[in-house]
């Protein structure tokens, strides 16, 4: 093995839970941020200027994406790692590579011929399912794009498969590193490819808008790019064949369907939505999509960070015959979710000013009271995700797609009528899916008592009541902090509006944790004791180096 292999093998050593779900959130943190500077500069070029240009790109992404979630996404998480864990525990790793090697195969072969359809089909796709309202030119625009981004899902497949293995050997550093290369890729585009692509004097590439849509490729490429460095040191055994009669692949094949049409309906809402949003004021798809995006961060940073580094352990509890263990851990990551995602929920409430402004230079009041609508949603949105793995990693993915199905029949009816019937605009869109996500986690949790005996029992429950009592006080604080700040004036500038967003944020963040130890609860407990660490190591470093400086 060379010396880049060993330093790579080294980095991609395997994580324990606690270590995983501190990495993914980082990773997951950097890459929002990275998102917030590639839709500033996005919206900085075309939304104030040229808002149906802005609405097009946003369309442009809809139907790849959609094949990308049905044909590929959570399904391929929940359904081959359980099942590959399986295969390693028993020791089994011909089956496991095998089953690996088939799976990478027959969805790159499938999103390949998916990637093609998409090309061919994109005007009627555009004119006729996702962007109808649109204006002439918006329309081709998100023609001419949806062709270029429709490579997306053959990337992302190979990438997504490449990356399942590596978060079921629990080795998370270049599954973490992938999705920043892509807002990288993005990013590269806006700042070098839309003032067009000059090759020793010859132009190649006119640029505009266009050249976002080539940094959207650029970023897929670089994020398969950095799956397939982690590769190295696992031991993958890898060749281009189908093995059909492996049983693990026939498994697996099972439950793809049911967790595939689950994310292909929750998606599906995503379309409509974009439909309808298509048919209001210039600007609407765009808004509407940033206000989710800012919703969807705290959401990504907590509940999808924590539960995919949960998911692989709780899997192996029960394929160790161990539901009780099983039980407890699901509890106390409830009871983690939970405590981190409702102070975030009451902080974006109050907060949704400034964090629009991140994205709009100029301020969008518009985006402001939509995410201040759909910031409810966070904390349900935040517990899906490791209430919907409780049932995964039993190996059933029907439960949560029969609930979806219901769920999200009411987003959708409710969304129209709110739309059409109330005229609301893009609030009523938020409002169909704040009370959609309430909904649906509530159904998730009352199946979840009758599954798991015990789970919600009355010291957990008295637990969520503190941590609500808690976050409702720090809500207080929050409320003295924006008026101490100041209005929120977006010709301020970044530069000082983010500083105050910070000042607010941390110091609820700090209330919040003392008044949650005031109330007894253990989660606050572990973050001041280890931040008494940290401070105690900074504190004896500073004695220590001035004790050499003395001597």
């Amino acid at each position: 093995m060379s010396r880049v292999q060993l330093i790579v093998a080294k980095a991609n050593s395997r994580l324990n839970m606690k270590l995983a779900a501190i990495l993914l959130a980082s990773s997951s943190l950097l890459s929002s941020l990275l998102g917030f500077l590639r839709d500033r500069l996005l919206n900085t070029y075309y939304y104030d200027t040229l808002p149906n240009y802005a609405d097009a790109y946003t369309v442009a992404f809809i139907i790849p994406d959609f094949m990308f979630f049905i044909l590929v996404s959570g399904a391929l998480s929940v359904s081959f790692i359980p099942i590959f864990n399986e295969r390693m525990e028993s020791g089994n790793k011909k089956s496991a590579w095998e089953l690996t090697g088939s799976l990478l195969n027959l969805l790159a072969l499938v999103t390949l011929v998916t990637s093609v359809l998409i090309i061919i089909f994109a005007e009627p796709l555009v004119q006729y399912v996702v962007g109808p309202g649109l204006d002439e030119v918006g329309r081709g625009l998100a023609v001419s794009m949806m062709r270029v981004i429709a490579i997306n899902p053959f990337l992302f497949a190979i990438s997504s498969v490449i990356a399942s293995v590596q978060q079921a050997v629990g080795r998370f550093t270049f599954y973490a590193l992938a999705p920043v290369m892509y807002n990288i890729g993005i990013i590269i585009g806006i700042l070098g490819f839309t003032g067009g692509i000059n090759i020793f004097g010859f132009q190649i590439f006119e640029g505009g808008i266009m050249g976002v849509a080539l940094g959207v490729v650029l970023g897929s490429v670089l994020q398969l790019i950095t799956s397939l460095v982690g590769l190295i040191g696992l031991g993958i055994d890898y060749d281009f064949n189908i093995y059909w009669k492996n049983h693990g692949f026939k498994r697996v094949l099972r439950l793809l369907p049911a967790r595939s049409l689950d994310q292909g309906i929750d998606y599906f809402n995503n379309i409509v939505e974009t439909n309808l949003a298509s048919h209001m004021a210039y600007g609407s798809v765009r808004a509407y999509n940033q206000a989710t995006t800012l919703y969807s961060v705290p959401v990504n940073l907590v509940g999808v960070a924590i539960s995919t580094a949960a998911f692989p352990q709780m899997a192996k509890r029960l394929s160790q015959g161990r539901p009780d263990l099983f039980r407890k851990e699901l509890q106390s990551i409830l009871r983690i979710i939970i405590w981190l995602a409702l102070p975030i929920t009451f902080v974006v409430l109050f907060t949704s000013e400034y964090l629009s402004t991140f994205l709009f230079p100029k301020g969008a009041q518009v985006v402001a009271a939509a995410l201040s609508i759909l910031s409810v949603a966070i904390l349900f949105r935040s517990v899906f995700h490791i209430a919907s793995r409780s049932f995964y990693a039993q190996q059933d993915t029907k439960t949560p797609l029969y609930i979806s199905i219901f769920a999200i029949g009411f987003n959708i009816i409710f969304a129209v009528i709110l739309t059409t019937q109330f005229n609301m605009g893009i609030y009523g869109l938020a409002i169909a899916q704040g009370l959609t996500a309430v909904i649906e986690v509530a159904i998730l949790f009352r199946v979840m008592s009758k599954r798991i005996p015990k789970l919600f029992d009355g010291v957990f429950v008295g637990v969520v009541v503190r941590m609500v009592f808690a976050a409702i006080c720090m809500s207080t604080v929050t409320i003295v902090m924006m008026f101490l700040m100041g209005p929120v004036v977006a010709d301020q500038g970044f530069y000082i509006l983010f500083p105050k967003f910070v000042i607010v944020a941390g110091v609820s963040v700090v209330a919040y944790t003392f008044i949650s130890r005031s109330f007894r609860l253990e989660e606050a407990e572990h973050v001041i004791d280890k931040a008494k660490q940290i401070l105690g190591k900074i504190a004896f470093g500073q004695i220590v180096a001035g004790g050499r400086k003395k001597d």
